[in-house]
């Protein structure tokens, strides 16, 4: 089973001399991530959802064996809510049918403000073709229970473990992968601070007992600042290696 393990976005101008040279392209960034890590979480989208064009180009631009996780639009998680999904679920579809042997996760995140809703979320699953791998991430705290956990088995939707500030760490894996979202260790700022050489020890020996389950694990650190998350993935990875 694999691991693997990235960064919430690559294209940060605080970047600079972290993850590439000062003055690099902004469209040479994602050659320079590619060098460094196997998979990534694009955050972009879910502010603007690109083209289908554009999701064949990453298909051809990306090495083989890159795994591109994307997050899901604003306007079906945050405005629509989940509610009639059926146009952008066609949207999506058809976008990720162009990454190809390049995709990994469709990643759903729920607004914080959003309550439990199983019969809304059962339906959205339900109707997302069987091949999109997805997780979802529950803000509000209605949504941590058993039967929403076993909604998202019965659908072989992971739920998503968080790290980060005012955020609850459950550590469920309900498909066959895990999906961790690491956004900092900061216990007052979202996406704040850095991971402690502990921390990341902790999160470790976390990830070998899903993969010694027979679970593929996906971890995208999301704490940008000062490119702190580049160096939490290296580590990480350097700890599990």
């Amino acid at each position: 089973m694999g691991i693997h393990i990235g960064t919430s976005g690559w294209s940060y101008d605080h970047w600079d001399h972290v993850l590439y040279p000062g003055g690099t392209a902004t469209r040479a960034r994602l050659d320079y991530y590619c060098r460094r890590f196997g998979t990534v979480e694009l955050n972009a989208s879910f502010y603007h959802w690109p083209r289908e064009t554009v999701f064949a180009g990453w298909r051809r631009r990306l090495p083989e064996g890159f795994l591109f996780s994307v997050k899901a639009p604003r306007g079906l998680t945050h405005a629509k809510k989940l509610y009639a999904p059926e146009i952008w679920i066609d949207r999506i579809a058809r976008s990720w049918h162009e990454l190809g042997d390049k995709r990994a996760v469709l990643l759903v995140q729920l607004p914080p403000g959003m309550e439990r809703d199983d019969a809304r979320l059962d339906y959205f699953l339900g109707l997302l073709p069987a091949w999109i791998q997805v997780a979802v991430e529950f803000r509000h705290p209605s949504w941590h229970h058993e039967a929403v956990y076993t909604l998202l088995e019965h659908h072989q939707a992971a739920y998503c473990v968080m790290s980060g500030a005012g955020l609850p760490c459950v550590l469920r894996a309900t498909a066959g992968f895990a999906y961790v979202r690491m956004h900092g260790p900061d216990h007052e700022h979202l996406y704040g601070g850095s991971y402690s050489h502990q921390d990341l020890r902790w999160w470790a020996d976390r990830i070998r007992e899903w993969q010694s389950a027979g679970k593929d694990v996906y971890v995208y650190f999301n704490n940008d600042g000062g490119g702190n998350a580049v160096r939490n993935a290296d580590t990480l990875r350097s700890i599990l290696s």
